[in-house]
């Protein structure tokens, strides 16, 4: 089976099993435009190509199946989230679709939300919290991170000094994430870790903190990275202090690293099949405000696809290529 039909086969198992009595989601368009009803679709800053994706692809199923959209970008401020809430409250939206602006800051507007009648379904980024939100779909990090550290170990030869760029601290992904690369870089006592810091996800803070490390660190091999964006601000740097031959390995499977997969700058990366999560994520609210039907299960994950330059050209924007 090609990469292609097990990414469709995938979805349609997860449709299949995590819907209350093999209920699957309506496919029939909404009649009437100025009747629809609205989804509102709440994501961190389109900056990141990730996000941008999830937010276009949850638009576009949604506008397919008839109904009206809000996108709002919250900005990793659970503030402004609060604010995005409460506007999608006083419209009154048929459903939520959010990638949460922090673990435990996303629970009380999320219970609000439910209190004014309107389910939330989350994508990418779970909430410690069950109960709440209607959905969880998000990725299986550990494992994507796991793929990610064995890469990272077979390019290094088990052995040299290395950086690891962490994620926003809020955020259960990084954590997740960090855990699975040390549970399998432990086993190799010569791989030294040199500096672990926090870079929040984001690129120009990546290529600071890069600069300042490779300073105290002039002889490190490799960079591993929480996800894609930092993961170019980091190339970015050692490009800029002509460490070419530094190893970097990322997580999204973003179209810019796929790019530098290819010019040969990043080396691996970990593919999210956010294209999946997200339509899944609609379709699930769909269903629920055709029908009124929750999933049986909240959390689900769906496994990542480690990219090489071996498969690079198989995959587009956080999915394979049709």
């Amino acid at each position: 089976m090609n990469k292609r039909s097990w990414f469709k086969l995938v979805k349609l198992l997860i449709l299949a099993v995590i819907v209350l009595g093999g209920l699957t989601p309506n496919g029939n368009t909404l009649k009437a435009q100025d009747e629809a009803p609205l989804i509102v679709i709440i994501t961190p800053s389109h900056d990141n190509p990730f996000f941008k994706a999830e937010a276009d692809i949850a638009q576009a199923r949604a506008e397919e199946l008839g109904y009206r959209t809000l996108v709002l970008i919250h900005d990793d401020d659970p503030n402004l989230q609060d604010q995005h809430f409460d506007v999608a409250i006083s419209q009154g939206a048929a459903a939520i679709i959010l990638d949460n602006a922090g673990a435990d800051a996303s629970i009380a507007p999320i219970q609000r939300a439910k209190d004014a009648g309107i389910p939330t379904f989350l994508i990418d980024r779970e909430i410690n919290e069950t109960g709440v939100a209607a959905v969880q779909l998000v990725s299986n990090n550990y494992q994507g991170a796991v793929l990610g550290g064995e890469e990272f170990v077979r390019l290094m030869g088990g052995e040299g000094k290395y950086v690891e760029l962490l994620g926003r601290e809020t955020d259960t992904n990084a954590a997740i994430r960090s855990q699975g690369y040390n549970d399998v870089i432990a086993d190799y006592p010569d791989l030294e870790l040199v500096a672990q810091q926090t870079a929040n996800w984001s690129q120009t803070e990546a290529f600071d903190v890069m600069e300042t490390i490779i300073q105290a660190n002039p002889d490190i091999k490799g960079v591993i990275s929480g996800n894609d964006t930092m993961a170019l601000g980091a190339a970015a740097a050692l490009q800029a202090a002509g460490m070419t031959d530094v190893i970097v390995v990322g997580f999204d499977g973003s179209p810019d690293v796929m790019d530098a997969i290819r010019q040969g700058t990043i080396q691996a990366t970990v593919l999210q099949p956010v294209a999946n999560f997200s339509e899944i994520a609609v379709d699930l609210a769909d269903t629920y405000i055709q029908t009124g039907e929750l999933p049986e299960e909240e959390k689900q994950s769906i496994d990542c696809i480690l990219i090489t330059p071996e498969n690079v050209d198989e995959y587009g924007v956080f999915a394979p290529l049709e």
